[in-house]
């Protein structure tokens, strides 16, 4: 059994919780906010009990804990991280994993010397129709990948205190949504050597990105934004073509997921849905606990071996982040940044 410490307990802290809630090896012992009425309220939305402290010093100093599970803004991550790491602590944190390559390095660093585990919540490595398409690419079944054409569409999020429209603190659309994908990218065929962006800028930063990945054999595209009007809701898709057939995927779809092959007629591809349900809080733009509940019964199963996860580890959200980070880059300038081997 581990013991798990989640600090910042809005959104993201309440999916968690509720994925721990479902893995027999995991117990959600206490939780981090410094607003306690906030952590409670969502906590009995959820209909949960754990102990509610303001910081995370006063957790580790009170309970027994083995995991701490941080999801608090993206510039509070390395803060906690170290905190954590300090104190021999296994390490969750969610992404982006940093908002400077730089400090997500010292984080892989600081881990792999005071010999704890640590994995990222780059989920969409993990979400079910995500898992399927990569093994569906791996299979070689339809032939060779020529072009696989992804998107992440929203309206703006605004998050405690309005830290989403902050662009110093999420950087925008373009790492906070859009990493998802370029990180999906980077784990399906590696790091690009370069990438071509251009998008939408506004006072909350890059609002909308498209990019252009740079790779020999298949023509890869993506496009993200949080820009879309208020009450519109949220999708995320994609479209891959192979030299034997396709893949479609769209959330807002039914099926969501199908595969065309050959002269065949399009059908299903199957994938595999954890019966975790959906998250009770009502809250956020995806209620399904499928994709979040697997990373972490990964990363519990990971500790219950004492082995190191290999699958979202913090140096391969490292190199997505560098990756996304070129990716504004080549908006801001209006040319191709290259991507030298990390």
């Amino acid at each position: 059994m581990k013991n798990v410490v989640i600090v910042g307990f809005g959104f993201m802290g309440v999916m968690h919780a509720q994925s721990y809630a479902q893995i027999p090896n995991a117990k959600v012992v206490g939780v981090v906010d410094k607003d306690p009425a906030r952590a409670q309220e969502n906590l009995t939305k959820i209909g949960l009990s754990a102990a509610i402290y303001k910081t995370l010093g006063a957790a580790l100093s009170k309970q027994a804990v083995d995991v701490v599970d941080i999801c608090v803004p993206t510039d509070l991550h390395k803060k906690y991280a170290m905190a954590a790491i300090k104190a021999g602590k296994h390490l969750f944190c969610e992404k982006p994993v940093a908002t400077k390559v730089s400090d997500a390095l010292k984080m892989a660093e600081a881990a792999e010397q005071a010999g704890v585990h640590s994995m990222v919540g780059q989920c969409i490595r993990f979400w079910p129709e995500y898992q399927a398409f990569y093994d569906f690419v791996k299979s070689n079944k339809a032939g060779r990948l020529l072009s696989l054409n992804l998107q992440r569409r929203a309206a703006r999020p605004t998050g405690t205190e309005g830290w989403f429209r902050d662009a110093d603190r999420s950087l925008g659309a373009a790492v906070d949504l859009h990493i998802h994908d370029t990180d999906f990218v980077a784990h399906l065929l590696g790091t690009p050597s370069a990438v071509t962006s251009v998008g939408t800028k506004d006072e909350f930063g890059w609002s909308r990105i498209f990019t252009i990945y740079h790779y020999g054999n298949a023509a890869v595209v993506a496009e993200g934004g949080w820009n879309q009007p208020p009450k519109w809701g949220f999708q995320m898709a994609f479209q891959a073509v192979f030299e034997n057939g396709a893949v479609e995927y769209d959330m807002l779809a039914n099926p969501t997921l199908k595969v065309t092959l050959g002269d065949a007629a399009p059908e299903p591809l199957p994938f595999a849905q954890p019966s975790t349900g959906a998250s009770s809080a009502n809250v956020g733009n995806v209620s399904s606990l499928g994709g979040y509940y697997n990373e972490l019964q990964h990363f519990i199963a990971c500790l219950e071996r004492n082995e190191a996860p290999k699958v979202a580890t913090l140096r391969q959200a490292a190199e997505s982040l560098r990756i996304v980070l070129a990716e504004v880059q080549s908006a801001e300038k209006g040319k191709t940044v290259k991507l030298k081997a990390s």
